[in-house]
């Protein structure tokens, strides 16, 4: 199935139903008053997150969705029915926005998350409701109200802990299918990855997070250079970004450190905000470094890239030699942000001899 992150549609609620004005007319009653029912109020269009569903390919070809009318209604005090909701399945993680004014109307960032899209019209009101002391037939009804319109753009951002962020041909996809579930595509040129993939990394028996590939990224990204600019979205969401790196690229004249340098100001150029998040750095194919250069290597690297005292780690994606110890330093750092975020004490806080 093709990957598809972004989407136009068009959404409208439908039309309420007009009111009735209408008498009661039946043999022996020769002043029967009014019994004009209600119109039913128009259907709604809504939006519901589903995990089953992946990407956005459903809203690429069919973009409006219109809410059935509400019927109007009639004599006897008859209300008329009211038009069927809508409802459109959107991957978790799915942002939709309102194309006139940019504001965000959802985010669908759970499964089974419910929102409004577009409101349908009430119905109108029949002539029963008008009946009076003083009026006693009244004739008037008034119209349903038109149901709302809305242009909407769909933007996917998936839903991941960790997040992959280098050059091309870094091995991203290489570390991806050595640590998780993921089977993405891996071979010996740039440009491998076309699009996301996600993989579970299992921790332990009821412990795990989820490590997001997205295609690599290359000078001047921020102007549209590659691909990988397209799909940064999807990295938005992440508590930690691990910036991976060719520590033994094919030409060995390649100054891998400018160019890592390169990308780092690429992102910040792209969003501000995800440049800001934690990065670590990782050198990957240390098995083709020679043991006497690893250490100058890690240097040279962290005096460039880790102003700040990041982590560094070296590893082999190819031999998963250090994988372990990185998937583990991860599984800790985010297991900390959740307790951190839901307000949980250390464990020793909870010791009551202290």
């Amino acid at each position: 199935m093709k990957f598809v992150d972004e989407a136009r549609i068009e959404v409208q609620g439908g039309k309420g139903g007009n009111g009735a004005a209408s008498f009661r007319r039946e043999k022996f009653i020769p002043k029967g008053g009014p019994d004009g029912g209600d119109g039913g109020r128009g259907g709604s269009v809504w939006a519901v997150a589903d995990r089953n569903i992946n990407t956005l390919v459903d809203y690429r070809f069919t973009r409006k969705f219109f809410a059935p009318n509400g019927e109007n209604g009639r004599g006897a005090d008859c209300y008329g029915a009211g038009g069927e909701d809508i409802t459109l399945r959107m991957p978790v993680g799915t942002l939709v926005r309102d194309t006139d004014t940019g504001e965000v109307i959802a985010d669908l960032n759970t499964h089974g998350a419910r929102q409004l899209l577009a409101q349908g019209g009430k119905g109108g009101l029949g002539n029963l409701h008008f009946k009076s002391s003083i009026n006693r037939a009244p004739k008037q009804a008034t119209p349903g109200e038109p149901g709302q319109y809305r242009a909407l753009e769909l933007e996917l951002q998936v839903l991941a802990d960790v997040g992959l962020l280098g050059l091309p041909n870094a091995g991203k996809s290489t570390f991806i299918t050595a640590v998780s579930n993921a089977r993405p595509k891996i071979a010996d040129y740039p440009f491998t990855t076309l699009h996301p993939h996600l993989g579970v990394v299992r921790v332990g028996p009821e412990e795990s997070f989820v490590l997001a590939d997205v295609p690599g990224l290359i000078e001047g990204a921020a102007e549209g250079a590659g691909l990988g600019h397209l799909f940064l979205r999807h990295l938005s969401r992440t508590k930690i970004l691990l910036h991976v790196i060719d520590a033994a690229p094919f030409d060995e004249e390649e100054n891998t450190v400018e160019r890592a340098v390169a990308l780092v100001e690429e992102l910040e150029k792209y969003d501000p905000e995800l440049a800001a998040k934690p990065r670590w750095l990782v050198l990957n194919k240390m098995d083709l470094v020679e043991a006497e250069k690893r250490e100058a290597l890690v240097e040279e690297y962290r005096a460039a890239l880790c102003p700040n005292g990041e982590p560094v780690f070296t590893i082999s994606a190819a031999t998963r030699e250090g994988c372990e110890a990185l998937v583990n330093a991860l599984a800790q750092k985010i297991d900390e942000d959740r307790r951190s975020e839901l307000g949980f004490l250390d464990d020793e806080r909870f010791n009551p001899l202290d």
